[in-house]
């Protein structure tokens, strides 16, 4: 059998809504482990949020940052920061809406504001804890994504950064990456790393910043409990996050045949 590259979104798609990884996903991933494929996480969070993840699956390859850093078997092969001149203008501009930014760096993050109730809502939905106030941590030190808290209603304000996507993940942040970056560029970087072609690619995701990257694979698998967009965009809907969907998906497709 063919290996294969095979990319797993963290939220909503390895872990449920407990923010647990179901024993089926674990069994179906150490599988295709065993069968040879190259299995990569790939997330918005940071590299230091997806550790426990990594350890939990014996997996040592992953996209973060929305592709911004991107790891192969422990080795850093791509990194995306945001330009420091841009983000000392978003800041000036959240600043004037009322609207808190968390820097987010290589090893950790920082906030612009000493406390919000949006970020403690929004951070605190991931299972970490909300980072620390030190408005002056983009200065001198790569940045590879922003999370900006608001309501989507307000994004328009941010139009005028055509440096910058935005892509919401929760009802009260978005990320700000810079334009063009998403998932899929990131996984663009594993290929051209290794010997493999789009065609070998697998990429399971629910969310709207797995769009780029369901679009982008050869075959791109949305959770059963994905965003509507995002089941419309994929070759393959599989069975929601709690009901073994990684499971049913991998068994269905013939990835370990």
């Amino acid at each position: 059998m063919d290996k294969k590259l095979i990319f797993f979104d963290i939220d909503g798609t390895i872990y449920d809504h407990d923010k647990t990884i179901p024993a089926s996903a674990k069994t179906a991933i150490s599988n295709l482990k065993e069968r040879g494929h190259h299995v990569f996480i790939a997330t918005g969070r940071a590299p230091f949020m997806v550790s426990p993840v990594l350890e939990e699956l014996g997996i040592d390859s992953f996209v973060s940052y929305n592709g911004q850093y991107v790891v192969f078997e422990g080795e850093v092969i791509y990194k995306n920061p945001l330009s420091g001149q841009s983000l000392e203008a978003l800041l000036a501009h959240s600043d004037q809406c009322g609207h808190p930014v968390v820097f987010m760096g290589e090893e950790d993050m920082r906030s612009s504001v000493d406390d919000h109730p949006f970020i403690h809502e929004g951070i605190g939905s991931l299972k970490v804890d909300p980072p620390q106030f030190d408005r002056s941590y983009y200065k001198g030190r790569d940045i590879f994504q922003v999370l900006l808290f608001c309501e989507e209603a307000d994004e328009r304000q941010y139009g005028r950064f055509s440096e910058f996507d935005l892509v919401r993940w929760h009802e009260r942040s978005t990320d700000v990456l810079p334009a063009g970056g998403s998932k899929a560029e990131g996984i663009k970087k594993v290929i051209e790393k290794l010997p493999f072609e789009r065609e070998d690619t697998y990429a399971f995701g629910d969310g709207l910043n797995d769009l780029q990257m369901i679009e982008f694979a050869g075959t791109g698998v949305a959770m059963g409990n994905a965003v509507p967009e995002l089941k419309k965009a994929a070759d393959f809907i599989t069975k929601p996050v709690d009901e073994d969907g990684i499971a049913f998906a991998v068994e269905a497709l013939g990835l370990l045949k």
